[in-house]
């Protein structure tokens, strides 16, 4: 189940999975981060679509009980999402409860993670319950990078991808001035609030606003959010261990799967930065950059001329997504930097270079793995004193990245730490951090020493 680049037939799920206009029904999304779904969840409904953001994680019974628990465990969770919210809606509507006006938002990946198995096991599991067999799934892939389809209509398309982007970037964004911030405000909770408010105030802007690209509201209210976070910060407060998270991309954004990991991080003492979701948008973006390079190479040594037009034209269009990303990316960030010390994500292609050098990994094994190797060299390189790997039990991607990150940082003196969750709460996992971060704070007061030419 985990290599997915094998062919299958899955012609039982004709027209029942894969990309379609969902034609004014309820599209589910699922929350993995709790801000930057709700913001695309606004520039779906400026483009006309009646999105949802359901409630997470309190249907967990219910993901666990269709699974067998040799699934990857966002598989549970979302599984357990769809479930209540779709049992939530049957119980308020009574008898006006239409399964087909409700479309389940689940994208998937060519491999080798299981996330792209999610919605076909969900596929079968809505199809042995009469009442939600009616209930559509819309896919995308990373195959094309997560082009929109026909979700939204083929002449809105490259303007919602663009203002989707935007809302990932903005919500990565908030989560960094937190994080930044709340090791070092004045008032317990202060920091917390003033993200929560100015959050509600993007979703609706952006739901007013992102249709036509028009960010300059959007934008103003950042500039607002982030001056008044610039006052909330106690500047007597010492410096404090930066901590890197990195792993998989649902476990580690999503709060309560990853039982607030970067609260008890910052419990016992920790600045903490989390990878984003727009550092995973712009790698599946630059792999099909690669992946097309290599396309037209190939044909180029065959001397194939329809080979050599056909990924000229794909490269083409993948270069002007990444110019796009890049410059919405420095620009956004700019911003935020007039006021705070905020790190930006990482440079994709100093990434692959880091990993050809060492020959630690190779961005020809897609996914996670690469991301999160070169990520941490780039922690360990960049100021961090630890770095930790969040991801399900049993995770593939993730279990090669700590097999390769945890003699690695050992060979450094580089504090590492293994965090993996299944949704049952493990009595040393508070134990794990606090020893985690005593190394981290050793690290800390020698790279001082250092830097003082002790």
């Amino acid at each position: 189940m985990e290599n997915v680049h094998q062919e299958r037939d899955f012609t039982i799920f004709h027209n029942r999975v894969g990309n379609f206009n969902v034609g004014g029904k309820t599209l589910l999304l699922p929350e993995m981060n709790p801000l930057s779904s709700h913001l695309l969840s606004g520039v779906f409904q400026s483009h006309g679509v009646p999105a949802v953001v359901m409630p997470t994680y309190d249907g967990l019974a219910y993901g666990k009980e269709y699974t067998s628990g040799k699934e990857c465990f966002p598989c549970q969770i979302t599984l357990g999402d769809v479930l209540h919210y779709l049992n939530t809606e049957k119980e308020r509507l009574g008898e006006r409860f239409d399964a087909g006006n409700y479309v389940y938002f689940m994208p998937d990946t060519d491999g080798p993670c299981r996330f792209g198995m999610y919605n076909k096991f969900q596929r079968i599991v809505l199809d042995t319950l009469f009442e939600f067999k009616d209930v559509r799934i819309a896919s995308l892939s990373t195959k094309n990078a997560y082009m929109i389809g026909d979700l939204i209509d083929a002449s809105r398309s490259r303007d919602f991808r663009k203002a989707a982007y935007c809302s990932m970037v903005i919500g990565d964004l908030l989560e960094r001035v937190l994080w930044r911030v709340r090791p070092y405000e004045h008032t317990p909770g202060a920091a917390d609030e003033l993200i929560r408010r100015g959050h509600q105030r993007l979703v609706g802007l952006f739901r007013t606003h992102s249709r036509n690209l028009e960010f300059e509201p959007m934008f103003k209210a950042l500039d607002e959010i982030f001056l008044e976070a610039g006052d909330l910060v106690d500047p007597s407060v010492p410096q404090k261990p930066l901590i890197g998270i990195l792993g998989e991309i649902y476990v580690r954004s999503h709060v309560r799967s990853n039982q607030h990991l970067i609260g008890m991080l910052e419990q016992y003492g920790a600045e903490v930065v989390n990878a984003s979701l727009a550092e995973w948008i712009n790698y599946t973006t630059y792999d099909k950059l690669r992946t097309d390079r290599e396309a037209f190479s190939f044909y180029l040594r065959r001397i194939d001329v329809t080979g050599m037009r056909d990924s000229l034209k794909r490269l083409a269009g993948w270069m002007g997504d990444a110019f796009y990303q890049k410059y919405r990316h420095r620009q956004l960030y700019k911003r935020v930097r007039k006021i705070f010390d905020v790190r930006p994500d990482h440079d994709i292609a100093i990434m692959e270079k880091k990993l050809v050098n060492t020959g630690h990994f190779s961005f020809d094994i897609g996914g996670e793995a690469c991301l999160s190797i070169a990520g941490a060299m780039e922690y360990m390189e960049h100021g961090y004193d630890g770095v930790v790997n969040v991801f399900p039990f049993t995770c593939m991607p993730s279990t090669m990245t700590s097999a390769i990150l945890k003699p690695l940082c050992s060979s450094r003196r580089f504090p590492y730490m293994d965090a993996p969750y299944d949704g049952t709460f493990q009595p040393g996992r508070e134990t794990s951090v606090r020893t985690f971060m005593y190394q981290a704070q050793q690290h800390q007061a020698r790279k001082q020493r250092k830097k003082d030419g002790h």
